[in-house]
């Protein structure tokens, strides 16, 4: 089988992968990108990253936005990352529950099979709110354990919770988004899994 050289991988989800709060304006997508490109690997990349979204929200808007970006004989791939807008609290109660957000996950993952497109999700990060990084710890470990060899799964936040640099970022910041360091530091963690999925 011969794999095209226009590979088109489009990243869907929250304000993590657009970017918010990286004053030089890559954050994690734009870096691993770039990383890419410096090893030989150039990828057409779209960037789909909402500010507020839910795993509700990205698996509403994939069709539309995908569609208008993938082409038929091209090396078509997604990657989604979201979650800490799903445990976000509003009026005592998450914005999606636990469930919802893995039924999410899980549907997004389906469609990606039957289109034959590889799939690579990244996890949630932790923010600066002890309370909601107890949800997002245990969103993480429900993202994992969906994974069952149907997508790559890539967890972060045990890693980042013990960043103090990522922390100290957060905290400083809006209370959920760091700065350019704490992207490269998430682009990090991210990178072998990225690689390896490049293929």
């Amino acid at each position: 089988m011969t794999i095209s050289a226009d590979r088109r991988v489009c990243f869907a989800g929250d304000s993590y992968v657009a970017g918010v709060g990286d004053p030089e304006h890559r954050g994690w997508v734009g870096r691993v990108v770039a990383q890419s490109y410096r090893g030989g690997r150039p990828v057409t990349a779209y960037n789909l990253g909402v500010r507020r979204d839910t795993s509700e929200d990205v698996r509403r808007r994939l069709p539309a936005e995908t569609g208008a970006r993938w082409v038929a004989g091209c090396d078509n791939r997604l990657v989604v990352s979201f979650g800490v807008n799903d445990t976000t609290e509003v009026d005592g109660a998450v914005r999606v529950t636990p469930e919802r957000s893995v039924a999410h996950l899980r549907g997004i993952a389906e469609d990606a099979v039957a289109q034959g497109v590889p799939l690579l999700v990244v996890g949630p990060p932790p923010v600066a709110e002890p309370d909601q990084n107890e949800r997002i710890e245990a969103l993480d470990g429900l993202f994992a354990g969906s994974a069952d060899g149907v997508f790559t799964y890539v967890s972060v936040f045990g890693a980042l919770r013990v960043e103090r640099d990522w922390m100290r970022a957060v905290a400083i910041g809006d209370g959920a988004h760091p700065g350019a360091e704490g992207y490269r530091l998430l682009a990090e963690l991210v990178r072998p899994a990225w690689e390896d999925w490049l293929g």
